[in-house]
């Protein structure tokens, strides 16, 4: 639910549809269709598959409604993680651990992915299978294919379903997911479930909404295919000091553990750091106020998974307190900018010469790259997290 819901951009905005992608404006619907199904024939997609699936491929225009009404998501990693890093969360995902441990195990030996990063992504999804969606999923992928905004993406999925039901997977009637058309309790789109989903029980279907063992095999191969390192860390709460060269703390830039424990950098309860040659990158997802982690090469699958930086520091610190570890120091960071400064400050920074990607009030990757850029410029400590200090001498020119 929450890719669909919390930025569809994590999956599905990766550039502009495809010009030549029917849509809309090449016919109506229903020859629009009668060219999806001859495509999808040459394709080897059965009669028999699209018969079954004939009275799914309708549009509604809820679905697109939704979609043009999307607001990005703003809430801090605080406010998010407080709220979805909930106690009854952590202990819901430990006792289903243990409920199905000869699972987890065998899949951490053949995957290399720990339980807990698996729960953890089960638990944000769909809270553990108890709210998968309930659009049907053929019809929402149907409706944003005909659309223009990303056709060419959207008739990829929908080709993907047909295959899902031709397979064996599920029914046209059993496919009931988020308005986005993601399926299952780890909520894949359907050419993710047709890549990666596995037959872990053993009962002839991948079956990703009703078989706990389906869907944590499938979850860790997905998470492999998107570069999971098996044995490696994914994130560590850190305490920082006060006089840290903060320019350091950036996604982009890798530095061994023992040089961040050069730099002062201790483990959050002040142990010292593995002076080890680990590359580490320095998070600080509300500034230098805020709470501090190293993250890892597999922290970057996280990004994979859903490119919302909040979402993917809340799901690693999730299953760093699935595995047992203690409450995150919260810090004191600045209050967040409103949502309309964030959109005067992307402007500015856009003007300016700095590439904050959309103007849309969301602090992503890019805008945090360019406000580092302005902190540099100014004098202010590089942490990458704008402040009301910032957008007023960048408003006052000085």
């Amino acid at each position: 639910m929450i890719r669909g819901a919390l930025l569809l951009a994590v999956l599905l905005t990766a550039g502009a549809a495809n010009a030549a992608a029917p849509c809309r404006t090449s016919g109506p619907f229903n020859q629009w269709l009668a060219d999806l199904e001859r495509e999808a024939m040459a394709q080897g997609i059965s009669q028999q598959t699209i018969a079954e699936a004939a009275p799914y491929l309708t549009y509604d225009q809820r679905i697109v409604n939704i979609d043009r009404g999307q607001r990005v998501f703003t809430q801090t990693f605080l406010e998010f993680s407080d709220r979805m890093a909930a106690a009854y969360r952590i202990q819901r995902g430990q006792a289903l651990i243990k409920k199905y441990q000869p699972v987890f195990n065998r899949i951490e030996q053949q995957y290399g992915v720990p339980a807990p990063v698996i729960a953890s992504f089960w638990g944000l999804e769909s809270d553990f299978g108890a709210n998968m969606g309930n659009y049907r999923s053929l019809s929402s992928l149907t409706s944003l294919a005909y659309d223009c905004r990303r056709a060419d993406r959207f008739r990829a999925q929908l080709l993907d379903a047909l295959r899902l039901i031709q397979r064996g997977d599920l029914t046209p009637a059993e496919m009931v997911g988020s308005w986005a058309g993601e399926l299952g309790q780890t909520q894949m789109m359907p050419s993710e479930y047709y890549k990666y989903a596995v037959d872990e029980d053993g009962d002839g279907k991948r079956d990703l909404l009703h078989s706990a063992p389906d869907v944590l095999a499938s979850t860790a191969n997905y998470l492999v295919g998107l570069g999971w390192k098996g044995g490696e860390p994914w994130l560590t709460e850190v305490h920082v000091p006060a006089n840290l060269p903060w320019q350091q703390a950036d996604l982009d830039i890798q530095l061994p553990r023992a040089k961040w424990a050069s730099y002062g950098v201790t483990l959050a309860d002040g142990r010292p750091l593995p002076a080890d040659n680990l590359p580490a990158s320095l998070l600080l997802p509300m500034g230098r106020m805020g709470p501090a982690f190293l993250v890892y090469q597999n922290f970057q699958v996280y990004l994979q998974w859903n490119n919302s930086l909040v979402y993917s520091t809340t799901a690693a610190y999730l299953a760093t307190r699935i595995a047992g570890a203690p409450p995150l120091h919260r810090g004191n960071p600045p209050p967040a900018l409103p949502f309309a400064d964030v959109k005067a400050l992307q402007t500015m920074l856009a003007r300016a010469g700095y590439d904050v990607g959309a103007i849309d009030g969301f602090l992503g990757l890019k805008t945090r790259q360019a406000v580092k850029a302005m902190q540099q410029k100014y004098g202010l400590p590089a942490d990458s997290y704008p402040t009301a200090e910032l957008l007023a001498r960048m408003r006052g020119g000085h």
